[in-house]
């Protein structure tokens, strides 16, 4: 299948902070992700990885240099053309981040609410499918304080994926599960994202999930300071 390039960062740089108390906690990052890739992001609390993930996710404004989605432009980019930019990703985060008095076809439906084009009955179809796939076709009814945390990451996953993003942006989605849910999270996104041929780019401490990634990368003090290329199979 043709790789398209999804994410272009070339010499991005951020700040924290105004004039004499302005900080910079990104420094020179180039990064290149393509569809079907999965990429994995490491280095220590503190290193800048959750930063970068909420520029690539239109979800903070790029200070300097250039990022592009999709070969759309993201430094000096309106609120509008940001939330544009985010109905084509799917995020998943560390806290499930359900709504508890939805249940989960309905957590999952929202995300096709924001696709106006979609009617009610196809999204209701749909979010059943996608909850189908994610082995959950039997809790579909289930509020989130019936379910497991095993069972919130897979509707969070099923959020995620619904809307056939271009890009999954997840940050430490496996941190509050046990190894046997979080090692079933990954393979999860793994086998759906390349079902849809959608990007990843996840954020772990978890190394038993290091195995899953196409390439992974290390941060340190707001730099990129090592990839490594895996030969996976």
């Amino acid at each position: 299948m043709q790789q398209q390039i999804i994410v272009n960062i070339h010499n991005l740089n951020q700040y924290l902070g105004k004039q004499q108390l302005k900080t910079q906690i990104l420094f020179d990052i180039n990064i290149v992700i393509k569809s079907g890739e999965i990429l994995i992001m490491t280095g220590p609390s503190g290193s800048g990885k959750t930063t970068l993930l909420t520029l690539i996710g239109g979800l903070r404004s790029v200070q300097e240099g250039s990022l592009k989605f999709l070969n759309q432009e993201l430094y000096r980019a309106s609120n509008e053309q940001l939330v544009q930019i985010r109905r084509h990703i799917g995020y998943i985060f560390q806290a499930h981040n359900l709504l508890d008095f939805l249940t989960a076809r309905q957590n999952v439906q929202m995300t096709l609410e924001l696709h106006k084009d979609i009617p009610e009955s196809i999204a209701r179809l749909q979010s059943e499918a996608m909850l189908n796939a994610v082995k959950l076709g039997h809790r579909i009814n289930y509020y989130p304080s019936d379910l497991s945390g095993g069972q919130k990451q897979r509707v969070a996953i099923a959020r995620a994926l619904v809307s056939h993003p271009k890009l999954i942006l997840a940050d430490e989605p496996t941190a509050a599960l046990d190894s046997k849910s979080g090692r079933d999270v990954v393979n999860l996104m793994q086998q759906l994202a390349k079902e849809q041929n959608c990007a990843i780019l996840m954020v772990t401490h978890d190394n038993r999930i290091l195995d899953i990634a196409d390439r992974i990368i290390h941060m340190e003090d707001g730099r990129l300071i090592k990839e490594v290329v895996c030969n996976r199979h």
